[in-house]
Parts: C-alpha cells; sequence; structure tokens
C-alpha cells in the first residue's frame, strides 16, 4: 500500500478541563490523518470538541487543560528547506508561537468581528505576522500586504490598509481575517466556523475564496463546522464528531451517500431541503452527554432509537466499512439486527447524490 504524504498525525488524544463543577473528559481518543494538499472537516453539534481539538493542534488550549496522553505530529519544512517532524504536545508555547502559529499553521476564525483588534488599523494586522516571523521590512511588509487584499477580493487596497475593523463589512472583514491567515505562507490552515457570521450570498463567496487559495499555495485545510452543506461543497474527508469521540469517518462521498451511523442519519436529517413539502426543521431528540462523568458505553445511545442492549454496558470499537469509511455503532457487528437508515433519509440522499452528479459538484 502506497505510504500517505500527511501533514499532520493525531493519535490517542485525550484532553480533561478543570471547572468549578469538576473535571469536564472534552476529547476521549481522537484519531485524525492530513494529507497534505488535502481537505477534510470535523463537524458535530456544538460542545462536540471539533475546536477543542484543533485548538490542540495549534497549541492554544486554555490554561485549565490539561493533555491526558496522545501525539499530535505536524510535518513541516523548516527554515532549512528540509522536512521535519515535531510532536506540538512536547514543544512549549514559546517555541510553539515561534515556529507554527501564524507562521506554518494559521487559523480562520468564526467571527472576525472578534479576532480582528479594534484599535489597530487593517494594514497593521496584515503586517505583524510578516514582520515578526521573518523580520520582513515594514515596506516589503507594506507592499506585500496590499497584494494580499487585492488577492482576496478586497478593492482599494491602499485605503483599506488605513482603515479599522468597524469601518469594513461583515464579508470583507472575513477577507481580512484571510488574508492574515494567508501573510506568513502557512502550510495548513484551519477554518474555524468562517461562514458562520456571514450571510448566505458572502458564504459562498468566502468557500469559494478559501477553495481556490488552497488550489494556488497547495496547502492543507481543516474545516470545523456543523453545518453540513459546507462540508459538500469544500471537504475530501469527513469525520464526524459526538461527545470528544470521533464517530464516523470517510470520503465525503461515503459519509454523505452512505451513512451508517445514527448520528450522522440525524445530522443529516437535519439540514434544510428545499424540495421537501414538510418546511418543519427534524431535530435530534434528546442532548449530549455530560462530560463531568463517565460516559458507560456508546454515549449516543439514549438519543438513539436503534440502540441495543450492549451499548449501555460497552463502548463501540471502530468497525471498517471500506478502506477509508469506519463508523462506531454497535449495529455493524455481524451479530445485531440488520438496520436500515430511515426511508425518508434514504430518499433524501439519493435525490442530493443525483442533483450533484447532474450539476458537476
Amino acid at each position: 500500500m502506497e505510504e500517505k504524504d500527511l501533514i499532520m498525525k493525531i493519535r490517542d488524544l485525550d484532553i480533561s478541563f478543570k471547572t468549578t463543577a469538576g473535571v469536564v473528559h472534552a476529547i476521549r481518543g481522537i484519531n485524525i490523518d492530513l494529507e497534505r494538499g488535502q481537505t477534510i472537516s470535523v463537524v458535530g453539534e456544538s460542545g462536540s470538541g471539533k475546536s477543542v481539538t484543533m485548538r490542540a493542534a495549534m497549541g492554544i488550549l486554555a490554561k485549565n487543560a490539561t493533555v491526558e496522553s496522545g501525539t499530535i505530529e505536524f510535518t513541516y519544512k523548516n527554515d532549512n528547506g528540509s522536512m521535519e517532524t515535531v510532536d506540538i504536545l512536547k514543544k512549549d508555547k514559546k517555541w510553539i508561537r515561534k515556529n507554527i502559529n501564524g507562521k506554518r499553521i494559521a487559523m480562520v476564525f468564526q467571527d472576525p468581528m472578534t479576532s480582528l483588534d479594534p484599535t489597530m488599523n487593517i494594514g497593521k494586522q496584515i503586517m505583524e505576522g510578516m514582520r515578526w516571523h521573518y523580520n520582513t521590512s515594514k515596506e516589503e511588509a507594506h507592499k506585500k500586504a496590499v497584494e494580499l487584499l487585492k488577492e482576496v477580493g478586497i478593492e482599494d487596497a491602499e485605503k483599506r490598509m488605513k482603515q479599522y475593523p468597524h469601518q469594513l463589512s461583515g464579508g470583507m472583514r472575513q477577507r481580512v481575517v484571510i488574508a492574515i491567515a494567508l501573510a506568513c505562507d502557512p502550510e495548513l490552515l484551519i477554518c474555524d466556523e468562517p461562514t458562520t457570521a456571514l450571510d448566505v450570498t458572502i458564504q459562498a463567496k468566502i468557500i469559494e475564496l478559501i477553495r481556490r487559495e488552497q488550489k494556488k499555495r497547495g496547502i492543507s485545510v481543516i474545516y470545523i463546522t456543523h453545518d453540513l452543506g459546507v462540508v459538500a461543497k469544500v471537504a475530501d474527508f469527513v469525520n464526524v464528531m459526538y461527545a470528544g469521540k470521533i464517530v464516523e469517518k470517510g470520503t465525503v462521498n461515503e459519509v454523505f451517500y452512505d451513512p451508517k451511523h445514527p448520528y450522522t442519519w440525524g445530522l443529516l436529517s437535519a439540514m434544510p431541503d428545499l424540495n421537501t413539502d414538510d418546511d418543519r426543521l427534524y431535530t435530534i431528540p434528546g442532548s449530549p452527554p455530560n462530560l463531568l462523568h463517565e460516559v458507560p458505553g456508546d454515549a449516543f445511545a439514549p438519543r438513539n432509537k436503534f440502540a441495543l442492549v450492549i451499548d449501555d454496558k460497552k463502548e463501540p470499537p471502530m468497525f471498517k466499512i471500506s478502506e477509508t469509511h469506519y463508523a462506531a455503532t454497535w449495529l455493524l457487528d455481524e451479530r445485531a439486527p440488520k438496520v436500515e437508515m430511515p426511508i425518508e433519509l434514504k430518499n433524501r440522499l439519493e435525490r442530493m447524490k443525483k442533483e450533484a452528479e447532474r450539476y458537476g459538484s
């Protein structure tokens, strides 16, 4: 089998947080592979652990976080031009700040208004990383910042350089955030809900901008989102998270058109659909478990109408469906009763697949 060219390899990641209420076991044995030039997505409800996992990959976890176990290996081109692999969890914050954050791994955050400094003009914020990481002269950094603003679709770039975040629209602010992320030519771009705060027309333009920049620069991208519609447009590979674990993973076609986990069925059923006569949105019954307490068995069992007796007693392993498709549900055990996804969802996914084939997406 051909060896993968991995830029990031996360293995057995466990993270807990100390709170006034007790210890929250937020991340429970995460494994993620990201190939160079690939786009993967991490999807799930709020609180499932998506952002925490990626913040760990950047070494920017909160002070009350403890990495209980695991490794996060990042392979990058060092300052000498040769490839180097480091375990980010073994590096201190000072080393990460100098060698990784902004320079080789950059993040586009959810709300551009809160991720931009309101007291600093746009130009200075774009130039800051270049000057810090590479000692770029002010003139050279200014020139590149203007070029970046033009590249991300902002007109009158010289004028915008002198403006402040509150003087720009939401879409323009997000374009500025993307320009800042690209300023130091990172090898990996992490997009944490990059379109949530924007209206749908601007969302599409931002997604297309990120795709264009990825193709142009040959960088790898990780999307953190709860919006499966975004996933369908951008991802090569999907990781579905629930209660701090990955419960299903596979190519975008496998997860979208042949999902195996009941939680994935629920997420797909909750997607808005213009082709249905029912104007009510589906919601997954119940709530995620409280991770202050140990989760016995399958964490999704209390919300799963197809749950088996074993789900309350033993956590399911990852069952292999294909070389790229895996799901952690006892329904895939050969001893389990045969359960099919709801017929309404099956028909809907077939319709979506035909539409995607028709429009070549």
